[in-house]
């Protein structure tokens, strides 16, 4: 029953799918984090179903890219892309540490916000028709299938392992409540990521193995930059790494699969 209550909790915080309403208890919140990427699981296989019904009815494969980005946003509600515009826009103020605290608070959407988003899903989309329109794109597929698992399984032993840059807010309560499952949290999300990486491996090869690089750099450089510019990380902050892991893990993917031959 505990891992059911966490599971439905996971999903009711990270995505749009809809679970059974209850009390949610601390103990409910305490392993929400091991069931955090399951919402990927679910998003990849919703993206491998669409790749096929795509493929079904010969879709160009512009039009392919463009639904299958759209999954994501549908299953989480866009949730990590809130994140992501918002500390775009306080990375792009230059202010002090305080003062970008302040802004992630701010429900307004800035310019760099809209610009920094725009490149990302310019990327991400020509990453994907890049994959489609290779010899072996159902595999391709399956690499970034397994990668928004690896992005929040990274997410989660972000959660758990680094600073929080403030004493409030969901990303630290939810931080806070899984002090005590800590080991457990840790235990899944690297069994998740252990899983989901060597996915990606049997399925893209060299372009898997590039995609597992980009995600673990962009994990690095989510610390260090989360450090330098917020003293930690914070909710949206978790955000804007999501978004920025499965973007980096598409262009490797997609630029290997043009360079070598998967």
């Amino acid at each position: 029953m505990k891992v059911l209550r966490s599971t439905a909790v996971a999903f009711a915080q990270y995505s749009r799918i809809p679970v059974p309403r209850f009390e949610w208890r601390e103990e409910d919140m305490r392993y929400s984090l091991s069931a955090f990427p399951l919402v990927g699981a679910v998003t990849g296989a919703l993206f491998c179903a669409v790749f096929v019904l795509c493929r079904r009815f010969a879709l160009p494969d512009t039009a392919a890219a463009l639904l299958l980005t759209a999954v994501p946003l549908l299953v989480t509600g866009g949730f990590h892309v809130d994140g992501f515009m918002d500390t775009a826009d306080a990375l792009s103020s230059y202010r002090t540490k305080e003062e970008k605290l302040a802004i992630l608070k701010d429900p307004h959407i800035g310019a760099f916000a809209v610009i920094r988003l725009a490149i990302c899903g310019l990327v991400f989309i020509a990453s994907l028709i890049t994959l489609l329109a290779s010899e072996a794109a159902p595999g391709l597929i399956m690499v970034m299938a397994a990668a928004f698992v690896l992005a929040r399984s990274l997410s989660a032993v972000s959660v758990l392992t680094f600073r929080s840059a403030k004493n409030e807010g969901m990303l630290y309560y939810e931080a806070s409540s899984a002090v005590e499952g800590r080991g457990v949290n840790l235990t899944f999300s690297f069994i998740w990521a252990a899983l989901s990486s060597a996915l990606m491996v049997y399925y893209g090869k060299t372009a898997g193995i590039a995609g597992i690089a980009a995600a673990v750099l962009s994990f690095v450089w989510y610390k260090y930059k989360s450090y330098k510019e917020f003293g930690g990380i914070t909710g949206d902050t978790a955000g804007y790494f999501v978004v920025i892991c499965e973007t980096a893990a598409a262009a490797a993917a997609a630029l290997t699969a043009v360079l070598v031959a998967v």
